[in-house]
């Protein structure tokens, strides 16, 4: 990929090879088909971050950060895409955006505006 920039009024034209994918997978959802990796010690997350246990893990999102839910863009029975923003999360004043890891129809809210949230707790299920 060619990218041109500008540094100090001269252009520069630079070659940058892709390391990877064009779609980054979100680090608190396990790839389609390859199992949630457990913690030896202490069960599984849900059990250690207050959350639910959960079925199917692919119809879940978790939360990557612990934080206060600042906004909620979306509700129960919504048609969500992939990337859309479902939740925004505020950590020591920065706000994190949890979008969509899948495409689909929002079964349960488990947060909302307001609520204090953990590390790894299950925020979002899907149907």
């Amino acid at each position: 990929m060619k990218l041109k920039l500008t540094v100090d009024g001269k252009l520069y034209e630079v070659d940058v090879e892709v390391a990877e994918s064009e779609q980054p997978q979100p680090s608190y959802v396990p790839p389609v088909g390859q199992p949630r990796r457990e913690a030896a010690a202490g069960g599984p997350p849900a059990a250690r971050s207050g959350g639910a246990q959960v079925a199917d893990e692919a119809k879940v999102c978790r939360s990557p950060i612990a934080g206060v839910v600042v906004r909620a863009p979306v509700q129960v029975g919504q048609q969500i895409q992939v990337n859309d923003i479902l939740l925004v999360l505020e950590a020591m004043k920065m706000e994190t955006q949890i979008t969509a890891p899948i495409a689909g129809k929002i079964a349960k809210l488990n947060a909302a505006v307001g609520d204090s949230v953990q590390a790894k707790q299950v925020l979002i299920e899907f149907e």
